[in-house]
């Protein structure tokens, strides 16, 4: 090779590199000015997130129905909403009042089981936890300023506010919803328009890899709410015949989707419930045997079958991106901690694919199990 072939080449590496390190920074400052707007207008996400979610994973089942009858696809889309919505409204009708008198009953005895451990706990006298002092008098005190609360005119008028909010944002959610049933396809033809021409490609094998772990989460998340109700309102009801059993089994099935706190919460709230209504220490272990059940059922079983490959992300990391989404984006950072975490672990797994880091220098620093 001679010196002008030697220098052009070098040439060529250099300006691809350069080319590299710009599409590197541009995706840095795209990512980041997304997430801030993201931020500004976390108000209004929720519908989006929902419906979206909801759409995405129907689409593989409107996409099959339309190939095997050869029909149009919206007419799947609009038979399928209106199953979601009639289920959604049975729902409401049948459980919603029974639910709702549940648990201003299970507040009321709450307050009552609360005080009555905090009296057999410390012989009546107050605890010290943190330098604050309490006991029997603390709790009630504190029901009685959350009532008291409640029932100020302008408080009133503000949860009011928040229901019409709630209401609104349930019927934006079912028009969303049928849009996106209809027009997905589009959609995504137009979100992949947003990618620059030359990383189309790249960008194809990243969502090749992500898409059927997506929906494998989500699908996976679902199932694994149904059983946790199922199987919850089966140990309390009719094994424990526990109080209110109807409404802790939705709180255990709904907790699956809050990783670790939520179920941790819920398996105190229910604990709680059985030490007010237990008769002896076999009710306490009846409920300790039931909960432990329910936990490996759900960790050992339920989770890795339904779950598979697409929960295989680190129980740390789901921690933390569970946590950062709640601070910063609330209820839509806890529903997309996880796909974020694992658009980021698949993007990059599919990036060092490409650029295949493993060399042998790295080989002999690094552990053997860290190398790809």
């Amino acid at each position: 090779m001679n010196a002008p072939e030697f220098r052009q080449q070098e040439l060529q590496r250099a300006e691809r590199a350069l080319h590299e390190t710009i599409d590197l920074r541009t995706a840095i400052l795209v990512v980041a000015a997304l997430a801030i707007f993201l931020y500004l207008i976390k108000p209004i996400l929720l519908p989006f997130i929902v419906a979206g979610i909801t759409a995405y994973v129907c689409s593989p089942l409107l996409d099959w129905l339309a190939v095997r009858t050869k029909l149009p696809r919206a007419l799947f889309a609009v038979l399928v909403f209106l199953l979601l919505l009639g289920t959604a409204c049975l729902v409401a009708a049948t459980a919603g009042q029974p639910l709702f008198a549940e648990m201003r009953t299970t507040v009321s005895d709450l307050q009552g089981t609360l005080e009555q451990l905090l009296r057999e706990a410390n012989g009546g006298a107050p605890i010290q936890i943190f330098g604050l002092s309490i006991g029997p008098d603390t709790v009630h005190d504190a029901f009685d300023r959350a009532r008291d609360w409640f029932s100020q005119p302008d408080h009133v008028a503000l949860l009011t506010g928040y229901g019409l909010v709630t209401i609104i944002g349930v019927f934006l959610t079912a028009i969303l919803l049928i849009w996106f049933l209809i027009t997905g396809p589009s959609v995504a033809r137009g979100l992949f328009w947003l990618v620059p021409p030359s990383r189309r490609e790249l960008v194809s094998r990243i969502w090749a890899r992500l898409d059927p772990a997506l929906k494998h989460y989500f699908i996976g998340v679902a199932a694994t709410v149904v059983y946790a109700t199922v199987a919850a309102y089966i140990g309390l009801a009719i094994f424990l015949d526990l109080n209110h059993a109807v409404l802790l089994a939705l709180l255990t099935g709904v907790a699956e989707t809050l990783p670790f706190i939520g179920s941790t919460a819920v398996a105190i709230i229910a604990g709680l419930v059985a030490l007010h209504t237990a008769t002896g220490i076999m009710s306490i272990v009846a409920f300790t045997i039931y909960a432990t059940v329910l936990r490996l059922s759900i960790d050992q079983v339920v989770a890795p079958l339904v779950l598979g490959r697409a929960a295989n992300v680190h129980p740390v990391l789901i921690i933390f991106c569970f946590l950062a989404g709640a601070v910063t984006y609330g209820i839509v950072g806890v529903i997309l901690s996880v796909p974020v975490a694992l658009t980021v672990k698949i993007t990059l797994e599919t990036l060092y694919d490409d650029q295949n880091p493993a060399t042998p220098e790295t080989e002999a620093v690094l552990p053997k199990a860290s190398v790809r």
